[in-house]
């Protein structure tokens, strides 16, 4: 990968200043008036200002947005009125035009790289909250994807992420149900590492290792004599959005619910991986013979990596839950690493953990949740959740959870807009048939070390 450019755009001092600005200006009045009822606590309006700040966050391009709209996804991370605005805001952000396109590519591959595409399209494909996608053809004839970063996005990330510490400190004036620091620790990991570009390479091509013997699932190819640690250049995979198929036969829409289900599940279940961000966009279907064959991923800037450890807590707490082994579930609790449990707190963690797990606990065919739309999926559960443990807590969540919660909850969103209707206790016992952790910690130290990748550097705190 090209590595030669002069890096001009870290994190600087006049970027975060800039990016200061402009939060300020839309949100300076709201947030004064907010800190006048305590943020999250005294008589606040919370409908009114929930609206407000939503209108104002969404008016900015980059990682505030990403970042509020994990907090919508964490039980008692925000008031479930901030909860349901912020998940309706759109990571989506105004494209770069053609004048401003031309100065970043060529900042990331010098002049004259143009001569370097057989063509490159003016327009985007794609546009979201760190950058764009741009179609182009190879030399050699690919049909290519170029995803070019917006500018000074490192200094922006730092500003907003700043700015989450701040909320995040305000909010534990509250005495919230659930202590947000490990959670602020891995939302920053984790948004940091979607700047790079030479990880988001890594990832995927550890998922194209992953997959490798599998016609099902479709992983890019990196080429990386075009890529930077601001342009990720990979080849273009054809397939339709997942949404067009809404109106298919029930069948159609079952195939495709259950390569996405695997293409997720088995990630983890065998390398102690997952692709946190499974919204929509991120997923296309390929075609055989005019009928859906399989999935194509296609971002893996959110991707997480877990201790194997973690995955062995996972599978006890689903096998204590399946068999009402509560000591197996007491234990899987504490291999995560939980604080401040006690058996009303253990009580108010199965309320979760049975939602999150209610679909593969029950050897039967259906919905992912019967009755509930995709953008409702979990809020209930999680408002629940919130009272409960507001008389009880303070709980220290382990930072792993605030993907691993928010990636079950937009991949259930998924099977909903999809209508599908499975065995998903069949499908997920066929992940974690023969499962052993010794055997999944050694594929994963040999997948990691193929690419370049390594447990450590995800698991140390930024």
């Amino acid at each position: 990968m090209n590595d030669k450019i002069k890096d001009t755009e870290a994190n600087r001092f006049s970027g975060r200043v800039r990016r200061y600005a402009r939060v300020g200006t839309n949100m300076g009045g709201l947030a004064a008036r907010m800190a006048g009822t305590r943020f999250f606590g005294g008589d606040a309006d919370h409908d009114r200002n929930a609206t407000e700040l939503a209108a104002a966050l969404g008016g900015l391009k980059g990682p505030l947005m990403k970042v509020v709209q994990l907090l919508a996804t964490i039980p008692d991370a925000v008031p479930p009125e901030y909860a349901t605005e912020f998940a309706k805001l759109q990571a989506n952000a105004p494209p770069m035009g053609w004048a401003f396109v031309k100065r970043r590519m060529t900042a990331e591959l010098g002049a004259g790289w143009q001569k370097r595409f057989a063509s490159f399209e003016h327009e985007p494909a794609a546009a979201a909250s760190l950058g764009q996608v741009h179609r182009a053809v190879h030399t050699d004839g690919r049909n290519l994807a170029c995803k070019l970063q917006y500018p000074d996005m490192e200094s922006a990330v730092e500003a907003d992420l700043n700015q989450l510490g701040i909320i995040f400190s305000l909010h534990r004036r509250t005495k919230p149900a659930i202590d947000t620091r490990e959670i602020a620790k891995e939302i920053g990991a984790r948004v940091r590492e979607e700047l790079d570009y030479y990880r988001e390479a890594r990832h995927t091509k550890l998922y194209d290792g992953i997959f490798a013997d599998n016609d099902q699932v479709r992983v890019p190819e990196i080429v990386d004599e075009l890529s930077t640690k601001r342009l990720l250049t990979m080849t273009w995979l054809d397939g339709r959005r997942l949404l067009e198929y809404r109106e298919h036969s029930l069948e159609e829409r079952n195939i495709v619910a259950e390569t996405l289900f695997k293409a997720w599940w088995y990630p983890f279940s065998h390398y102690g991986v997952i692709h946190g961000d499974p919204h929509l966009g991120n997923y296309t279907v390929f075609e055989e013979g005019g009928r859906p064959a399989g999935m194509n991923l296609l971002d893996y800037g959110c991707i997480r990596i877990f201790p194997p450890e973690f995955i062995k807590g996972v599978v006890d707490l689903y096998t204590g839950l399946r068999d009402n082994d509560d000591e197996r579930v007491v234990h899987a609790y504490e291999r995560w690493g939980f604080k401040g449990l006690t058996k009303d707190v253990i009580e108010i963690l199965n309320v979760w953990a049975r939602f999150i797990y209610g679909p593969i606990l029950t050897d039967r065919v259906r919905t992912m949740a019967d009755g509930v739309s995709p953008s409702e999926y979990g809020r209930k559960e999680a408002f629940q959740v919130h009272k409960a443990l507001k008389e009880r807590g303070p709980v220290t969540v382990p930072r792993e959870f605030v993907f691993m919660d928010r990636a079950a909850i937009g991949l259930g969103g998924v099977f909903l807009h999809l209508g599908a209707e499975l065995n998903f206790y069949k499908l997920f016992n066929g992940q974690i048939e023969d499962f052993d952790i010794d055997v999944v910690a050694r594929r994963q130290r040999e997948a990691l070390a193929s690419t370049g990748l390594s447990l450590e550097t995800v698991a140390s705190p930024q």
